[in-house]
């Protein structure tokens, strides 16, 4: 462990003193942090701290006696201290241990005439409008412990399983999924671009010498890695330029996308579930203080729904038989269900919450709702595409078998009107020792709007990129 003077407030509640042995009951720390709330008399000061390190605070008693009362009353909610003292058995409920404070020292102070985070109960919304501050409180605080802890888990689960962390560029000439809502990248004046003859804006002259923009996937990319590692993953961000206000949609956000040489579509499902419960399982047993808050605050069947995840085998179900068991469900949806159609969120949730109560892994798609790279089936109308079907979210995760003969994918991609050439390169690895792949993309603040039991994706990232509003 790194040594410094500082105990976190965690170690301090932990147990296990400094050096990690005994209870630390009777040793000298030095906690810093940041004060939560303030009581006490004109004898005594009673200091909640935090520091970040749990969703649990420290509680600081300072002797009034000992201390200046012009120190004393700048100790206000949100202002930055340094305690130290000793660690002593805690004569209040609610926690093991306090400090005895000998010294306090004021790093910051926080004005309570104008401190937005004064008061408790703010509304997410208004939590938005400060971003910057909104980390400090114990909502954001146990929101971003959870995403650190499951960002950790999936390096360790793939390279526990000998995946190669593969870094694919954010700056891309190509759409991967063909939707076109990608944000442009370019060094030329926008207000008065150079032209060609044609009039068309001539990008021959920007930076890349070519009409660029920041990627909708890592995934094309990817599976030239998995063509020459075997297996593995991309991990970053990606950015998509549609003009979406809803509570599932982000302008910036992350994606994990595995991708394995001679996967088959069976091979898929099975990672795809196995990752899913090891990061459901691994915030089970790493995350509990933090999704206890999130549990009481928010979710009240939070737990119970993570478990559901862990403890039951994910069904397989055909596109086509999960069309029919919408029609006879008797359901009245929103959105109408006929075969051809992509599932909307209220279809993957009947599915999943009411039809077979369990996740639902959907496939054997449509060829002509699903995206130019997915391999076809015998029969001419569907694709090797699986789908991940949660409760609360719908879909989680959407992969597929890669479509690895030449012919086929150079047919589609005429079909689709794409434009071949900016495409060669990809085109290249289906004429030259062609394989069978497939993989598949998680949504980061999916998995952490699922696990932490928020409603909107807005509160599970720290600072939300959306439609006008990019200010911190």
């Amino acid at each position: 462990m790194i040594r410094t003077t500082r105990t976190t407030v965690a170690e301090a509640l932990g147990g296990g003193g400094k050096d990690g042995k005994g209870n630390g009951v009777g040793e000298e720390v030095t906690i810093k942090g940041w004060v939560r709330t303030k009581r006490g008399n004109k004898n005594v000061a009673f200091i909640a701290l935090n520091d970040g390190s749990t969703i649990n605070n420290i509680q600081i008693v300072a002797d009034a006696t000992a201390f200046p009362e012009e120190l004393l009353a700048r100790i206000t909610t949100g202002a930055c201290i340094r305690a130290t003292g000793t660690l002593v058995d805690s004569q209040g409920a609610g926690q093991s241990v306090e400090v005895q404070a000998r010294e306090i020292d004021i790093y910051g102070e926080a004005d309570p005439a104008d401190y937005p985070l004064q008061k408790k109960g703010h509304s997410l919304e208004f939590l938005r409008e400060i971003a910057y501050l909104r980390p400090r409180t114990n909502t954001f605080g146990a929101v971003l412990r959870v995403r650190h802890a499951m960002a950790y888990a999936i390096h360790k689960y793939f390279n526990d399983n000998g995946f190669y962390y593969l870094h694919t560029p954010l700056i891309t000439a190509s759409d991967a999924e063909g939707a076109g809502a990608m944000f442009q990248v370019t060094t030329l004046d926008v207000s008065a671009p150079p032209r060609t003859e044609e009039g068309k804006v001539d990008y021959s002259q920007d930076f890349f010498g070519k009409h660029t923009s920041l990627t909708v996937s890592g995934q094309l990319e990817g599976e030239l890695g998995a063509l020459a590692l075997g297996q593995i993953y991309t991990f970053g961000p990606t950015f998509r330029a549609e003009n979406s206000n809803t509570p599932r949609h982000l302008a910036e956000f992350w994606m994990i996308e595995p991708e394995v040489a001679f996967y088959e579509l069976e091979d898929d499902m099975n990672l795809a579930e196995d990752f899913l419960k090891y990061l459901i399982r691994y915030a089970l047993e790493n995350c509990a203080d933090d999704l206890a808050f999130l549990e009481k605050m928010y979710d009240e069947e939070l737990t119970a729904r993570l478990r559901g995840i862990v403890e039951n085998d994910f069904v397989r179900l055909d596109y086509t038989e999960g069309i029919e068991i919408l029609k006879a469900s008797g359901q009245k949806f929103e959105f109408p269900v006929a075969w051809g159609l992509d599932l909307q969120s209220e279809h993957e949730r009947y599915l999943v919450e009411k039809h077979f109560k369990k996740p639902v892994i959907l496939v054997n798609y449509p060829a002509s709702i699903k995206a130019f790279y997915m391999k076809q089936n015998e029969d001419g109308k569907t694709v090797q595409a699986m789908d991940v079907l949660f409760p609360r979210i719908g879909e989680i995760i959407g992969g597929s078998v890669r479509e690895e003969s030449y012919a086929k994918l150079k047919a589609k991609i005429d079909a689709e009107g794409m434009d071949e050439k900016e495409l060669w390169w990809y085109m290249d690895t289906r004429r030259w020792g062609s394989a069978p792949h497939a993989g598949f993309g998680l949504g980061f603040e999916r998995l952490i709007l699922f696990v932490t039991g928020m409603a909107n994706i807005r509160d599970v990232i720290p600072f939300p990129r959306t439609p006008k509003n990019a200010e911190f």
